[in-house]
């Protein structure tokens, strides 16, 4: 779900409408990606393992582990210089990585770690609602609480504005350390430099600090129906299902996970953390090399950003994006566009309806540009799609929590993670393919005959894509 600034303003008090509107006046803008960064000369590539930093000779050995089942191109160095050449947290070997599809299946692999938990539960999300799902939620952290584990829960104000006080305060009542980022009143933060625009979309659990989940999955009902099994294409509500991706990791790569959640709880002053083993030593769990990437806007610009625009202009094959909210900034509609102009394969799953009708409207204003380009459009229209993930030549692919537009960009803080290797990516693109088939492909032609009405709403959107 996206953030609904501005056309919920009215959820919100005087004063923090008033707050949002001064924002016009401070814009900030996204970073200039320098074009060649994934191609200087990289140094040599280091990974870490369970303890630490590899020697050179082990990080090669890894590497060219990966490198084996390709082709003989440079296609895998060239996505390894990218992820060396940005800053940011390091390459981590020896974990294991699954995909999860949609909500039925990702929920109960959450709560059995959740209920199989011993010291610590690390938890971050953009909603928690008070239904079926989140008192299901609440009730095993609650649970775990009494055992003696710490649970740690970190929401955002905003995301989580509908949902009662009280159903938190029970969470509190328990023990549960709870943590409210940026609240919406400014009165009852103690945070310097308030600024209600930024939110924490985030969705991210770690226990006992060996196993994380991530991606684009909130805690709400809108899941209980799923899109690929055949007893469950419609929710309950008789509403389409919801379409998304999460990912259950476990190796070193959750200690850097760890770190960007206790920076958070830091940043927030959250109250002191209890004494808890949330850095155990790491094992090999698995053989897939991955890093994770945390976004804030606090900072100067998106660590998410970057290393995208760099992979996605130093694609070579194949570009597969799939993506619930889809509105494009300059830099990205020309990595977008270049990479059809120098022979890659471009496609683009996004919703053909959405729970945010400006960012629905803002997105599609930019659909004629890119089809005249040569990029392929899909909207998927037996489900409403949450996705986030990109996978590029078939060897980098990332699922998170960021979406493709100016919010996640610059105001949201975010976190992803990127695997690479073909093993991980051929699974990508396996799923890709599933949305495709289940999509209806855009053409120019068809979107040339599309009515005056739906013209109308792309331009009135595209007023507003900076705030969405």
């Amino acid at each position: 779900m996206n953030l609904p600034i501005p056309w919920s303003l009215s959820r919100l008090p005087a004063l923090a409408c008033f707050a949002w509107l001064s924002l016009v006046a401070a814009c900030s803008s996204l970073p200039t990606i320098t074009p060649d960064m994934a191609h200087s000369p990289p140094a040599a590539v280091t990974v870490d393992g369970t303890r630490g930093p590899l020697s050179a000779s082990r990080s090669k050995a890894i590497i060219d582990r990966l490198k084996s089942g390709g082709d003989e191109t440079n296609i895998f160095d060239v996505h390894m210089a990218i992820e060396e050449a940005i800053s940011g947290s390091p390459l981590t070997a020896g974990n294991k990585v699954e995909l999860l599809q949609d909500g039925p299946s990702t929920y109960q692999a959450m709560t059995a770690a959740i209920e199989s938990a011993q010291d610590s539960i690390n938890m971050e999300t953009y909603i928690f609602q008070d239904d079926e799902v989140g008192q299901r939620f609440a009730a095993a952290l609650i649970a775990r609480q009494q055992q003696g584990v710490q649970v740690n829960l970190i929401r955002d104000s905003f995301g989580t504005l509908s949902t009662p006080t009280a159903f938190f305060q029970t969470l509190v009542d328990a023990g549960i350390n709870v943590l409210e980022y940026n609240p919406v009143n400014p009165l009852s933060t103690v945070k310097a430099g308030w600024d209600l625009n930024q939110r924490d979309h985030r969705k991210l659990l770690i226990i006992d600090g060996r196993i994380a989940f991530l991606g684009g999955i909130n805690i709400s009902s809108v899941y209980s129906g799923g899109s690929f099994s055949q007893r469950s294409k419609v929710r309950p509500d008789g509403q389409l299902p919801w379409r998304d991706t999460d990912i259950s990791l476990m190796g070193p790569v959750v200690g850097e996970l760890q770190k960007l959640f206790i920076e958070t709880w830091e940043k927030q002053d959250g109250k002191p953390l209890a004494a808890r083993n949330y850095y155990p030593t790491a094992h090999v769990e698995g053989s897939s090399v991955v890093r994770a990437i945390g976004s804030s806007p606090d900072e100067d610009y998106s660590l998410i950003y970057a290393t995208l625009i760099s992979a996605l202009r130093s694609a070579q094959t194949e570009i597969c994006l799939t993506n619930a909210y889809f509105v494009p900034d300059r830099q990205l509609l020309d990595a977008l566009k270049e990479a059809v102009a120098r022979g890659v394969d471009v496609k683009l799953v996004v919703p053909a309806s959405t729970d945010s009708w400006l960012v629905f409207h803002a997105g599609r204003s930019h659909y004629k540009e890119l089809l005249k380009a040569g990029v392929k459009l899909y909207e998927r229209r037996d489900a409403l799609l949450h996705v986030k993930t990109a996978v590029i030549d078939g060897v980098w692919s990332t699922v998170g929590s960021t979406n493709l537009d100016w919010r996640s960009f610059l105001h949201n803080q975010e976190v992803n993670i990127v695997v690479l290797g073909d093993g991980f990516g051929d699974r990508m693109r396996a799923v890709f393919a599933d949305d495709v088939a289940k999509s209806e492909a855009i053409t120019l032609e068809t979107w040339k005959r599309r009515s005056i009405g739906v013209r109308i709403q792309e331009a009135f959107a595209r007023i507003w894509e900076y705030w969405l």
